[in-house]
């Protein structure tokens, strides 16, 4: 299994200027960036977060997705963090409300995320 944070957001400069931007004038959220990124930089406990994780966690922006992982996970809605099975479905661990509900805590999402990871194993 490896985990995927699609982020509501688009990557590259000119994505990062917007999104920036639009936060700042209130017209742009992303509970995941929130959760990952400090105002200036990525938090240093999602890093160590990740690193204590049983399998890979990569972040991506909504462009910067693969053709077949966009027919997968948008539909899902953004921000959204699945989990691609063995068998490469994708299933949605944590979508925009449980998102949200971390409120930018990597602590609590660490904890939401296990538990999203054990209903999903039971």
């Amino acid at each position: 299994m490896r985990f995927l944070g699609v982020y509501d957001a688009d990557g590259g400069l000119a994505g990062e200027l917007r999104y920036v931007v639009g936060h700042l004038l209130g017209t742009a959220e992303c509970a995941l960036c929130d959760i990952t990124h400090s105002p200036v930089r990525r938090k240093r406990t999602w890093d160590a977060m990740v690193a204590e994780l049983d399998a890979p966690f990569d972040l991506r922006h909504r462009n910067e997705l693969t053709e077949a992982e966009t027919l997968a996970l948008t539909p899902m809605g953004l921000p959204v963090v699945a989990a691609e099975l063995a068998d490469g479905r994708w299933v949605e661990l944590l979508g925009r409300d449980a998102l949200d509900a971390c409120d930018g805590d990597v602590d609590t999402f660490a904890r939401v995320l296990r538990a999203a990871v054990a209903d999903h194993a039971a």
